[in-house]
């Protein structure tokens, strides 16, 4: 189990790499990943690495506009791995149109080279309050 420090460690650098898309600064959020990464989302898996990632994340289809953060929790399974889980609502412009999204993320970060990087991150729609998603 980790630390409180170890703790506030990975939600640093969780924060860090979705302020870094706010801001638009892919080469940030790309130097946190480890090569290959994935991600898994309603569009499917993707394998990649950091100069796809920077390509994907450079995209002008969608932007990220705000974000906020609840319900982090973070595990550590073992010294090397810390898995954590929130939930985020995010406003997203997909080709110029605004949307409201309500998921929850998860992301494991491994520790290479005595650094923590990411090697994957999945996101899941939050169900309605209508239980129809």
């Amino acid at each position: 189990m980790g630390t409180s420090t170890q703790n506030e460690e990975i939600e640093r650098l969780e924060k860090a790499f979705w302020q870094s898309i706010l801001d638009g600064q892919p080469n940030i959020a790309a130097e946190l990943l480890t090569e290959p990464a994935l991600t898994i989302s309603t569009h499917g898996v993707i394998k990649f690495d950091r100069a796809a990632y920077i390509k994907m994340a450079s995209s002008d289809r969608v932007k990220l506009v705000d974000y906020s953060f609840s319900d982090m929790e973070v595990l550590f399974p073992t010294d090397q791995v810390a898995i954590i889980t929130y939930r985020v609502a995010q406003t997203v412009e997909i080709d110029g149109e605004t949307n409201e999204m309500d998921v929850y993320d998860s992301s494991t970060w491994i520790k290479a080279s005595g650094r923590w990087l990411c090697v994957m991150h999945t996101e899941t729609p939050a169900a309605s309050a209508h239980g129809s998603n």
